[in-house]
């Protein structure tokens, strides 16, 4: 289904439940929030937008700007930008105030302005990207071995402006004993296996595990192995073994990034998290976003796998593209 286009509806609704996150819903009031689950998050957007619509554009702006505000700590804080694309207001970076990021990605090339913007025109929902872990209350967008994955949630702020904020997975109530959500944990070390079973184990022996949709690779939740190699042609795969020896280099999400090229560059930079666009089989193959993981099995392939956004957020995130 598609997400209906009414501005602010999404978050607007929210504004009955936000008393689970100590949120007024007539005006900033206190500190920030101790925001801790994925329902936090949105109340506390939601509440942000609302404030936005019923007490002005330039009056929420200067509010959403003080780094000490009721809107604002080290690592939660409102952003906005306008229907351009231009930042309105970062309090971890003022410096790029005025800038039109439409065009930025995260560290792995996820174009996340033009997602937010796309999710936030829909009514607000949920999103995922890669970000820098904050130091001293500041970002650098530069230092991209230590970004981590982030949750957020984006929402319409009247009608010229769009408004979103964050979280590190690690940073949630629901966290397993790797400092993640269950899913995300599992995952990674679905991969990791897969990886020792190719050292261990030789090329060809590990893609015919991988490409086995009852085997050691496929978990109970459904979460599985792929393998490419450096040039982007598939190697393995349970689902897609019709397609496995086609040359996937070039293939482009609807925002443009190309997915199984920035799957492979992360690998061969040593792997790691990864946030992508994928079609959700489960969604009737609606675009997604994906938390992926990969690793480098030797100097020919590496492997992966994923998890959709909304097995961590538990309602539907996929979307109609642009």
């Amino acid at each position: 289904m598609k997400r209906a286009l009414v501005p602010g509806l999404a978050c607007l609704l929210l504004v009955a439940v936000l008393s689970f996150s100590g949120c007024s819903t007539t005006g900033p009031a206190g500190a920030a929030p101790d925001v801790r689950t994925q329902a936090d998050l949105a109340g506390f957007v939601s509440h942000a937008a609302h404030y936005a619509e019923s007490s002005g554009r330039d009056a929420a702006l200067a509010t959403f700007s003080q780094k000490t505000g009721p809107f604002s700590r080290v690592d939660l804080y409102i952003y906005a930008y306008d229907s351009n694309g231009t930042l309105l207001v970062d309090p971890s970076q003022p410096e790029a105030v005025g800038t039109n990021r439409l065009d930025r990605t995260d560290v792995r090339g996820l174009p996340v302005i033009r997602i937010g913007a796309h999710v936030a025109s829909g009514g607000g929902g949920f999103i995922a990207y890669l970000d820098p872990a904050p130091a001293s209350g500041a970002l650098n967008e530069s230092h991209g071995e230590s970004s981590v994955p982030k949750i957020g949630y984006v929402c319409p702020a009247g009608s010229d402006m769009w408004i979103g904020s964050g979280l590190s997975l690690s940073d949630l109530a629901d966290t397993g004993p790797r400092g993640m959500p269950p899913a995300i944990g599992n995952m990674t070390d679905l991969v990791r296996r897969g990886a020792e079973y190719g050292w261990t184990h030789g090329d060809e022996a590990a893609f015919a595990a991988i490409s086995d949709a009852s085997g050691i690779f496929v978990d109970g939740e459904g979460h599985y192995l792929y393998a490419y190699d450096y040039n982007g042609t598939l190697l393995a795969h349970p689902h897609l073994r019709g397609a496995v020896g086609t040359n996937l280099i070039g293939l482009a999400d609807p925002f443009g990034m190309e997915t199984i090229r920035a799957l492979a560059d992360t690998a061969r930079s040593g792997g790691g998290f990864i946030v992508f666009v994928w079609p959700n089989p489960g969604r009737e193959n609606r675009e997604e976003l994906k938390i992926g993981y990969v690793l480098p099995v030797n100097e020919r392939w590496w492997v992966g796998s994923g998890v959709y956004l909304s097995e961590i957020t538990g309602v539907d995130t996929s979307f109609t593209p642009p």
